[in-house]
């Protein structure tokens, strides 16, 4: 039996994984500081199994980290502030978690090496995803001028005003880092890579699309669109959608993800590698809104599309989950209809307080939605 130390494992996808590992044979330690955005009362969540050992720390303190790694065979990191917009006046805060916190595990794991370290990257370093332009070339589209977006043009465009098409998004496009928690997720990617690669700790990166499922985090406003949606139709208002809504994202069972995870784990074909995990298949997000709606009971709610833009956010990005299928195993299992039934299922037992408004209110008042 191995050990695995997961950071961050009492949360969403924390505990999916935790579940999924101690089913697998393993030993788990979960280390998470029980933040108040995610974990409002403070307290280890009530889906949270006993059987996994958990410390209740910082993932910057350095001798909890100490404690933390007693022992184990390998760790999972998971821990981050997770939030696009937050992160945009958020900024210390969120490096000091996400990007500092990493090298305060990777000065550990130095002086104490482990078999494996998976770190959890994300979709949101590739920016705009790739595009086609009409005579079908495939392209890394710029960011949109913010003189196009306060017009209302939405979709990309080529140099000579054509309309680009989106396409599915490879790990070999180039980072285009428009958000302070994309510039996070990349530098944590490639310090774990480079300090593997330094110290003979085989790692993996994996760059997570739109996670989806049971135990997101709904009084948190910074966190999945599909979460947020949950909490405002739970509260019996309309999902607010950003833009025209027919951006377009690839939402990804949290149950996949968390089989990623295990494969990163054991597959050594994986070393030294970063893989998209997504579906490979992308929806708009007024779509994903009038679904979720429908699926709740509620399909006279509808969404309210605010024509408005906020910074960081791009227009679409989708996977190419080829690589992480060819190279590690993985396959999408769940597909978006189960997905979204088993999260309404969900959904109906929960109490969740709506702060979207107040977070929108405190990007307008910095500026940040235009």
């Amino acid at each position: 039996m191995k050990r695995v130390l997961v950071t961050g494992g009492a949360g969403f996808i924390g505990s999916h994984v935790t579940d999924l590992l101690l089913s697998s044979g393993y030993s788990v330690r979960l280390l998470d500081n029980l933040s108040q955005q995610v974990h409002p009362d403070g307290l280890p969540p009530t889906y949270l199994t006993s059987e996994a050992e958990l410390i209740v720390g910082d993932v910057r303190d350095k001798d909890v980290l100490e404690h933390a790694l007693f022992g184990v065979d390998a760790v999972l990191h998971l821990a981050a502030a997770v939030g696009v917009g937050q992160s945009m006046y958020e900024i210390t805060s969120y490096t000091e978690t996400n990007d500092v916190g990493t090298a305060v595990l990777l000065e550990a794991l130095a002086r104490r090496p482990v078999e494996r370290l998976v770190c959890a990257s994300s979709m949101s370093i590739y920016g705009e995803g790739s595009a086609r332009r009409r005579d079908g070339d495939v392209v890394a589209p710029v960011e949109r001028p913010i003189a196009q977006l306060r017009r209302g043009a939405w979709e990309l465009e080529d140099d000579d005003g054509s309309v680009l098409t989106p396409v599915v998004t490879s790990e070999s496009k180039q980072p285009s880092l428009s958000s302070v928690y994309a510039l996070n997720k990349f530098v944590q990617e490639r310090l774990c890579l480079i300090a593997g690669k330094a110290y003979g700790i085989p790692t993996v990166a994996l760059r997570f699309f739109n996670v989806y499922g049971p135990r997101q985090a709904l009084s948190n406003p910074y966190t999945g669109v599909l979460a947020i949606f949950a909490s405002r139709l739970l509260n019996e208002r309309p999902p607010l959608v950003f833009e025209d809504g027919l951006q377009r994202r690839d939402f990804v069972h949290v149950s996949d993800v968390a089989n990623a995870c295990l494969l990163a784990l054991t597959s050594p074909r994986a070393d030294g590698q970063v893989f998209n995990i997504g579906s490979g298949e992308s929806r708009t997000i007024l779509s994903i809104a009038e679904d979720l709606a429908r699926m709740m009971g509620c399909p006279h709610i509808s969404p309210h599309v605010t024509g408005k833009y906020r910074a960081g956010d791009v227009r679409h990005c989708f996977a190419d989950i080829r690589k992480a299928k060819n190279e590690l195993g993985f396959e999408r299992r769940v597909d978006f209809c189960t997905g979204i039934d088993e999260l309404t299922d969900w959904l109906a037992g929960q109490v969740t307080v709506d702060s979207v408004e107040h977070a929108t209110a405190e990007l307008e008042r910095r500026g940040l939605v235009a």
